[in-house]
């Protein structure tokens, strides 16, 4: 087991410890924090506690947590729209609705699982079995370009260049309401929000800065398609950007409270454009990922 501990500070007194706990602890969810607090894995001053315990400044809250029991990922015969591949690396199209990675809920069916069938055994594992070549990922619902590493050498460079926001990263959004101006920025540092750890904040105390350029593309009645530039690669950045100025994503019910008139799945956001160095021969690649049908669909509706 690992252990962590942590003294309340005053920004939490007279919560929850099992919220509290969730907080310090994003990696977790507050079910499973439940369950730890469950097993009598969590202490207050050295005191075993429920979930419900009311924290106090200046208290040591201790949590034991199991060692995780991963299990074994299989290749499966998924389709893939490859934009590019060499020995090096492969980008693919992903598809509307394909989680990028294994997760509790989630270990058959995912990006991961369809790559380890294409490339075999030639894939970076510097982000363990449950990611092997995934250096970076997109949302559930979010279609479109992303690098999967076939090797460390180009999993750690491609990885710095992430680091260094050298990766060209466009994407493409149908958003709520006409934005008046053809393009500016949205600058603010985020995190996980407080409250609802299925959420991401601007301006939290633990945030990461984010910056986002936008470009105009069309204006309709109701809507505007935009392109977005990322400077840096934040959780939710776009959709948490673009609804702090009054445009949230269209079909994003997470960030935008305007229900959609449209029957769709998730926020209208599509990784188009993906450029960087390959990490071999320096050479400049970009990719250019096609629109998904839906979005094509609902942009002639507009």
């Amino acid at each position: 087991m690992s252990q962590h501990s942590f003294v309340v500070d005053e920004d939490f007194i007279e919560e929850r410890v099992d919220k509290y706990l969730s907080v310090m602890l994003d990696n977790y969810s507050r079910s499973y924090i439940q369950k730890i607090i469950k097993e009598n894995l969590v202490k207050v001053n050295d005191i075993e506690v429920k979930a419900n315990h009311v924290l106090k400044c200046d208290d040591c809250v201790t949590i034991l947590i199991p060692e995780l029991v991963v299990p074994k990922i299989e290749p499966e015969n998924l389709p893939l729209d490859i934009l590019y591949e060499d020995s090096d690396l492969i980008v693919v199209n992903k598809a509307k609705g394909m989680v990028v990675h294994p997760a509790p809920g989630h270990y058959s069916g995912t990006l991961v699982n369809a790559i380890m069938y294409h490339c075999s055994e030639n894939l970076s594992g510097i982000n363990g079995v449950l990611r092997p070549g995934i250096v970076h990922r997109i949302d559930k619902d979010t279609s479109g370009s992303i690098i999967v590493c076939k090797n460390d050498f180009s999993h750690s460079i491609i990885a710095e260049q992430l680091k260094e926001h050298t990766i060209k990263r466009v994407y493409h959004a149908i958003v709520q309401g006409v934005i008046k101006q053809d393009e500016g920025t949205i600058e603010g540092n985020i995190g996980r929000h407080p409250n609802d750890r299925l959420k991401m904040a601007l301006n939290t105390k633990n945030g990461k800065e984010a910056i986002t350029h936008y470009k105009v593309l069309q204006r309709y009645n109701k809507y505007t398609y935009v392109a977005c530039i990322l400077e840096t690669g934040r959780t939710h950045q776009i959709r948490v950007h673009m609804a702090s100025i009054g445009h949230g994503l269209l079909g994003d019910s997470v960030y935008n409270n305007v229900p959609s008139p449209f029957k769709l799945y998730g926020q209208t956001l599509h990784a188009k454009t993906l450029g960087f160095y390959h990490p071999r021969t320096g050479e400049y690649i970009e990719t250019n990922a096609p629109l998904p049908d839906y979005f094509q669909h609902l942009l002639t509706i507009l």
